[in-house]
């Protein structure tokens, strides 16, 4: 397995990498009734210090919503939906995600996303970045999302070894 972003030899990245809700090796992790399916971030380009976490919320239960993220590969971390406005693409925070019963929330690059503020390191492609995920009524959930290439538009296949 790659490296980490945002976690070091310490009791707190001990108690992530022992979390049974952490994705680790696998594309989904639940939470509730919600089901986190294929997270991935794309790697910064240059000294960028923002970068994207993308993946698909799957609701097999009641309303919820994506309230909170957070991360420690980043000085902060907010929920962004990207949209064309006056023929301009711009991205803004959204307060929360709703996730309505039975569907799926694609969080991906254009769109709606996760948007990592104030990288402490740069994402490098194979690595995985730690996201802390808040819903209203599943609880708190922690993902690793894997980072893909620079410009990547999905997921990819899950890498050798994986």
């Amino acid at each position: 397995m790659g490296g980490f972003v945002g976690g070091g030899a310490d009791p707190v990245r001990f108690a992530w990498e022992a979390s049974p809700a952490l994705a680790q090796e696998t594309d989904s992790v639940p939470a509730g009734l919600i089901t986190i399916e294929r997270p991935w971030a794309r790697a910064s380009a240059g000294t960028a210090t923002v970068a994207g976490v993308f993946m698909t919320l799957h609701n097999g239960g009641a309303k919820d919503r994506l309230i909170r993220a957070a991360s420690p590969a980043a000085g902060l971390v907010e929920i962004h939906q990207t949209r064309m406005e006056d023929g301009v693409m711009r991205m803004r925070p959204v307060e929360a995600l709703d996730l309505a019963p039975g569907t799926d929330t694609v969080l991906r690059p254009g769109g709606l996303h996760v948007m990592l503020i104030d990288l402490k390191a740069p994402l490098v492609e194979g690595e995985r970045v730690r996201v802390d995920l808040t819903f209203e009524h599943a609880g708190p959930v922690t993902i690793e999302a894997i980072v893909r290439p620079v410009g990547a538009q999905d997921a990819g296949a899950a890498p050798k070894g994986q």
